[in-house]
């Protein structure tokens, strides 16, 4: 490795590696990269569907049990094994010096949770050694070793982790993400066809994002920040796409009051409420709700209790649909909490605004509320942050209501 030169870790998701055809033009874009004078790490994902197709197979094996979540890592972990080798293998055959590496033979060490294991330490040496080399190192994505020497993987998604967390062990320049968009867009184009790809974003907003659905492992930019890694999100399919930059506007000798005030509207479908009717009103009473629930591993989001005169208290909060049915019979035999009545509501959906600009200051919550009463959309429920305003619709309104929030804050002229 010539320090003199550019490092760059490539990551390629399951959809940029899902044929053959498709495998062999990426090799042939991260050759035409070396040939420009980079070093460079890939990082892969399984081909296409291949983790989905194993999880299946095992369920279909366990029987009546659930399969065990040490052997259900060890097989998933086949899948990115099986594309970095494939991946080795076709950068051989266009002439450049390659070798594939698991997430051992990387150094990355993990928890013992399995299936969202949390990476611990790497250790680059293996890496940089091969580097050194000059070769092309391939990195199984998605994949870790605990201290007792059993493979885990990171949690489905995470092969963006391994990639920032391998390009923050070993001081790469930039860490580039290769997906199936243009990059990181100021609203999702299947719902305002005029959405624009962001140039560039901070890691504060992108993390925002990421927590509300956008298309990033929010782990990912968590890690990035931390370590201060410059990332790139853009396009395997189009050449042309110029992506979407992450990292400190500060860094870049940027004036942050100048940036846009909102930088994106961020969706997302399939979100269920969760209201009980009724509840005592005392010290204990929310984390005697929620506890239960974080031990079944369900994340609950928006949160809303409305205290009554006589002592009681109504709380609602937002959940993923798929988890709906699970929260209602967790909380149904939770003998910590009486209530009145259990409602539950489906079919819902979650509309935001990002933006650092909204920080100190006015007016924004106002602009999106009239925004969205002029499209006919009802607001559910509303959350906030310092950067952030959610609101709770209908999901069947959802597109009228980023058409009209985007339309609002004049994203469509990035």
């Amino acid at each position: 490795m010539n320090r003199n030169r550019q490092l760059v870790v490539q990551k390629f998701g399951g959809s940029s590696l899902a044929t053959e055809d498709l495998l062999r033009n990426v090799a042939e874009r991260v050759c035409e990269r070396r040939e420009q004078g980079v070093d460079i790490v890939v990082c892969v994902s399984a081909m296409g569907d291949t983790t989905d197709e194993l999880l299946g197979l095992a369920n279909r094996l366990s029987g009546d049990r659930s399969p065990s979540p040490r052997e259900t890592d060890a097989l998933i972990s086949t899948g990115e094994l099986v594309s970095a080798s494939l991946m080795g293998i076709a950068i051989r055959g266009l002439g450049h010096d390659a070798i594939s590496l698991s997430g051992r033979q990387a150094g990355i060490r993990t928890d013992e949770t399995f299936g969202s294991a949390r990476i611990a330490s790497i250790d680059p040496a293996r890496v940089l050694r091969e580097l050194e080399r000059g070769r092309i190192v391939v990195v199984a994505g998605f994949q870790g070793l605990t201290l007792a020497d059993d493979t885990t993987t990171l949690g489905r998604g995470a092969s963006d982790l391994t990639a920032v967390a391998i390009s923050a062990s070993i001081n790469a320049d930039l860490c580039e993400i290769y997906t199936d968009v243009d990059g990181i867009f100021t609203a999702d184009p299947r719902l305002v066809p005029n959405a624009e790809v962001i140039s560039h974003i901070g890691y504060e907003e992108m993390l925002e994002m990421a927590s509300l659905g956008a298309k990033m492992n929010p782990r990912s930019i968590e890690m990035a920040a931390v370590h201060k890694v410059p990332m790139l999100i853009t396009s395997t399919f189009n050449r042309d796409a110029k992506g979407t930059k992450i990292n400190n506007f500060q860094d870049q000798g940027t004036d942050m009051e100048i940036q846009r005030s909102i930088t994106s509207v961020v969706t997302e479908r399939s979100v269920a409420r969760v209201t009980l009717h009724g509840i005592e009103d005392r010290p204990g009473i929310a984390a005697s709700i929620m506890t239960p629930l974080a031990d079944a591993g369900i994340s609950v989001d928006v949160i809303v209790q409305n205290v009554s005169s006589n002592g009681l208290t109504d709380m609602s909060f937002t959940v993923g649909q798929e988890y709906l049915q699970r929260v209602a019979e967790i909380t149904s035999v939770n003998e910590d909490v009486g209530y009145t009545e259990l409602g539950t509501r489906d079919g819902l959906a979650k509309v935001s605004i990002v933006g650092t600009g909204m920080t100190n200051s006015p007016g924004y919550a106002a602009r999106m509320f009239r925004a969205l009463a002029n499209a006919g959309v009802n607001i559910e429920m509303i959350t906030t942050s310092e950067i952030r305003i959610t609101c709770i619709v209908e999901q069947d309104q959802l597109a009228a209501a980023a058409k009209a929030i985007h339309s609002e804050f004049e994203l469509e002229t990035v």
